[in-house]
């Protein structure tokens, strides 16, 4: 059994990203930038934003953050929104979600030049991954397909089973691998709470895809011998003996599945360390597009 390592391989993308972007700049091209915006005080998001802006230092990418208060009108959001789709220093715009109540996410999300769009969650972008356009991807789902190609665990013809089917991993990792593309080319079946017995379809699973987020859902009895595991899950749960009194799990009971899959991700340390390398990944993308490089 093979652990994949979400940490190594996040750690290699950000050096690979990091030479490029000296080069970038040895040459008077510039540096890539990603402009984040966070709205409101939500600790987790709060977080999230403040890590997505170290990574930008550490690999040479400019950065800025916009916090606006929890009462900024939808009006006031879209309108920074569109500021940052006129400036040129800024190739990548993120804003964090959730957001309030009062805003309408999609609204937002459609206010976003596609140009710029490096989470991957405009319609124009959903629509050409669907049809197997160059597009920017979601940053969870293009980190397991990194994943998976650096650790070399072979999709094509591949039955791949998906668990869960959010807009913001089932749905474009399924999407991704069906097509006929390296790396991709899998038979995809996608399995959610609708299903009356969610293992008769997981058993079959060459490679299998846990995005439900409910903890330890994927047991031993649940998978067959040999299968590639990915876990999105993070899940927080009631741990006494931590200092912390919880502790974080993903959707897979990693200690009885790992003893029958050939790879594994474990959480934390897999799928979530992959996500802001991607975002990093998609910004410096989108420098080089709009730089026509």
């Amino acid at each position: 059994m093979t652990i994949i390592d979400g940490k190594k391989i996040s750690n290699e993308i950000k050096e690979e990203l990091k030479i490029k972007i000296e080069n970038a700049k040895s040459k008077g091209l510039g540096v890539p930038g990603l402009a984040a915006i966070l709205v409101g005080e939500n600790p987790a998001s709060q977080v999230y934003v403040n890590s997505k802006k170290k990574a930008c230092e550490k690999i040479g990418m400019n950065s800025v953050v916009e916090v606006l208060s929890e009462k900024t009108t939808e009006t006031e959001l879209i309108n920074l929104v569109k500021k940052y789709n006129e400036t040129e220093e800024f190739n990548g715009i993120l804003v964090q979600l959730p957001l309030p109540s009062h805003i309408s996410e999609q609204k937002v999300i459609e206010a976003i030049s596609p140009e710029k769009d490096v989470d991957g969650f405009h319609p124009v972008n959903v629509g050409k991954l669907v049809i197997g356009l160059e597009t920017f991807y979601p940053c969870t789902p293009y980190g397991i397909i990194e994943l998976l190609r650096r650790y070399r665990i072979e999709t094509a013809g591949k039955h791949v089973v998906v668990v869960g089917r959010s807009n913001i991993v089932g749905k474009p990792i399924a999407n991704m691998l069906l097509q006929k593309k390296e790396n991709a080319n899998s038979i995809v079946t996608i399995v959610h709470s609708a299903a009356k017995d969610i293992s008769q379809f997981t058993k079959q699973a060459d490679i299998l895809i846990a995005a439900i987020g409910k903890p330890k859902f994927i047991t031993a009895e649940m998978v067959k011998e040999g299968v590639a595991v990915i876990d999105v899950g993070i899940n927080r749960i009631n741990s006494p003996e931590s200092k912390r009194g919880y502790k974080i799990v993903g959707d897979v009971d990693f200690d009885s599945v790992s003893q029958k899959a050939a790879y594994i991700t474990p959480v934390p340390g897999g799928v979530g360390r992959m996500t802001i390398a991607m975002l990093l990944q998609n910004t410096y993308n989108a420098f080089i597009k709009q730089k026509e490089i």
